[in-house]
């Protein structure tokens, strides 16, 4: 997608739906879910781990599988749950409506209605594994499994079936307004979204920003990648200006469903996350780039904005992972996703803890916690990166730039530094107040020193 570069003019007030679910921020999200690997051997006991999910305000959890003590030890909470169905059972469960109906008795109905199974997911990335076979058992294996479940009664009628797919079933997303699927797979998808549309279940993408920035790896699409002030990218076609890869990817995958006819379907994102670690060959790995891209996607995800194609509607997304998996092959980037480290403390600080605080999930040794104060322009930074940041501040859901509008009360100094430090301020203190909401690409600093004057009051301070 093309980039656009923005100029200042003063925007008009938003509603403030940041600020609004600030207040509700520490208890659970019922669009924000996790998933829990199980490719290593040091995880901590089901107990522990269903403690820890309670503390935070992670409200789903996608097992690969089926997890007998952990799904157990989520009993009776607020957490529902994805179980998974292994692509080695698939064939079975295609050919045999009594295989599927085993399958359930075995693996879901043992814990239903004690624990919320939510959806179970047949498969994983079935239609881009290159066996042709598999790929065209999948439907029959959705429909049995669900057939099972509305003959097993109340405790299961409820839960959806649906399969997880990799961006690798597109074959077209940039722009977002050409998404397209692969017509090698588009029978079978046809039929798989035929179906999803009937029952009512989620269509289960994985988009990773994370591998955008691996094929592209420059400062722009870093800071695009990550949700933070970059110039934009205007899509050609619908002359949207997306400001994150997040949204570029899901609307992608909208336009793609929108052409093969099932526009109607949800979009459930299955996985995303960023890695704390990672190869020689693998930039942006780190600690830093995790925290911002994760404690930023759950911030928009609070927002309620939704993306340009689907606005106002948070898509239901589970962040990958719970835990590193030190089991895991391939680069060391697929054995650093962990949110928290296996002793139960935070691997960084994504926003997630409840008000309460981790049962035992303490941060990270030298992690920040939410800070006071300001935050204002820093001293040599440039007008053109201040310009950014004011176009970028303003154009966030919730953040108020009224005040610097003609008239407002803080207009004058007319002036893109006085702008941009205003619009900063509110975006930082919108955020949570931590100290990397107020980085900006190290054009901004927070400050004790209370920077209102005469009628212009800056939100922030002890507040």
């Amino acid at each position: 997608m093309g980039a656009a570069a923005g100029k200042r003019k003063p925007v008009s007030s938003l509603l403030p739906i940041w600020l609004l679910c600030l207040v509700c921020a520490s208890s659970a999200q019922p669009y924000i879910g996790v998933n829990y690997g199980e490719v290593a051997d040091n995880l901590p006991p089901p107990e522990e781990t269903a403690r820890l999910l309670k503390s935070t305000a992670i409200s789903k959890v996608r097992l690969y599988g089926v997890d007998a003590g952990l799904i157990r030890a989520l009993a009776g909470s607020n957490i529902s749950v994805v179980v998974g169905v292994a692509n080695g059972d698939i064939p079975s469960l295609a050919a045999d409506p009594a295989a599927a109906s085993r399958w359930l008795a075995a693996n879901v109905l043992p814990f239903v209605p004690a624990t919320a199974i939510s959806v179970v997911a047949v498969g994983n990335e079935v239609l881009e594994s290159g066996d042709a076979s598999l790929a065209a058992a999948l439907l029959p294996a959705m429909q049995n499994l669900r057939a099972a479940a509305a003959a097993a009664g109340d405790g299961a009628a409820g839960i959806r079936f649906s399969t997880v797919n990799t961006m690798g079933v597109m074959a077209q997303s940039d722009p977002p307004s050409t998404g397209a699927f692969h017509p090698d797979i588009a029978p079978q998808l046809q039929g798989i979204l035929g179906f999803l549309s009937k029952t009512g279940a989620p269509f289960m993408i994985n988009p990773y920003p994370w591998f955008a920035y691996q094929s592209d790896p420059r400062p722009d699409t870093l800071a695009f990648c990550l949700f933070q002030p970059n110039a934009g990218r205007v899509d050609a076609g619908s002359k949207i200006k997306y400001t994150n890869m997040f949204d570029a990817q899901l609307d992608a995958v909208k336009s793609a469903m929108v052409r093969a006819g099932y526009g109607n379907v949800d979009i459930l994102v299955a996985e995303t996350g960023w890695p704390t670690r990672g190869d020689a060959g693998e930039p942006g790995a780190s600690v830093e780039n995790a925290r911002a891209y994760v404690s930023n996607l759950v911030a928009h995800l609070r927002s309620g904005a939704g993306t340009p194609l689907m606005p106002g509607k948070p898509v239901e997304t589970y962040l990958f992972a719970l835990y590193d998996e030190d089991l895991k092959p391939g680069p060391t980037s697929e054995r650093s996703f962990g949110l928290y480290h296996t002793d139960l403390s935070m691997a960084y600080d994504a926003g997630l803890a409840s008000a309460a605080g981790a049962a035992g999930g303490a941060p990270a040794a030298g992690q920040p916690r939410a800070s006071g104060g300001w935050c204002v322009a820093r001293d040599g930074a440039s007008d053109a990166e201040l310009q950014a940041d004011l176009d970028y501040a303003c154009a966030q859901v919730g953040v108020d730039c009224g005040a610097i509008q003609p008239g407002g009360a803080c207009f004058e100094p007319n002036t893109v530094r006085a702008h941009a430090a205003y619009a900063m301020n509110q975006l930082y203190q919108a955020a949570g107040r931590h100290p990397w909401n107020c980085d900006f690409r190290a054009s901004a600093t927070l400050t004790s020193d209370n920077p209102s004057y005469g009628a212009c009051v800056y939100t922030g301070g002890g507040q």
